[in-house]
């Protein structure tokens, strides 16, 4: 199966070089999500994956990552779908399984490399640590909020007291 998917992407993506990041490769194969958001200060709504491009290509990306799922061991694909699993569900967490292994199919034929499971484990990791300096700085936003508006709160409070004392 491993032989096939490889040829597949080989002959649907044609040049390795036409796309300048792993995204693009994603989104040609239709395994990014819609968006559906309209204007304004909406919250970004995102859909079903678009199925635009060669469905032949995206359903063999989506049998190899329930093998991969299935497989037993510790590799960084696997342990990320298992992850999504737990919180969204097995379908939804095959295809974003789908949708990395094309990057990774992608990087190792731009790149000239073999599947390196460190490497992917190490991609992994830098964005996990991203989110959490995200996270770290929003928390530390909130808290400093919820400082002044108490700050606020026991001024107010205090100038209604005065109001109260002088007008009897």
């Amino acid at each position: 199966m491993d032989l096939i998917v490889a040829a597949t992407f080989v002959s649907v993506i044609d040049e390795a070089a036409r796309f300048s990041n792993a995204h693009h490769v994603q989104s040609y194969l239709g395994l990014v999500p819609l968006e559906a958001t309209s204007g304004g200060r909406d919250k970004r709504r995102l859909g079903a994956i678009t199925k635009c491009g060669n469905s032949y290509m995206r359903s063999l990306l989506v049998q190899a990552s329930w093998g991969i799922m299935r497989g037993c061991g510790g590799d960084p694909l696997r342990l990320w779908a298992s992850r999504v699993a737990d919180r969204r569900g097995k379908r939804i967490a095959v295809v974003g399984l789908a949708r990395r292994l094309a990057g990774v199919l992608w990087a190792m034929w731009r790149h000239g490399r073999a599947y390196d499971p460190e490497r992917v484990g190490k991609a992994a990791t830098r964005g996990l640590e991203v989110e959490a300096s995200k996270l770290r700085t929003e928390a530390e936003t909130m808290k400093i909020a919820t400082t002044k508006a108490a700050h606020r709160t026991k001024k107010i409070e205090r100038r209604m007291k005065n109001v109260e004392i002088s007008n009897p």
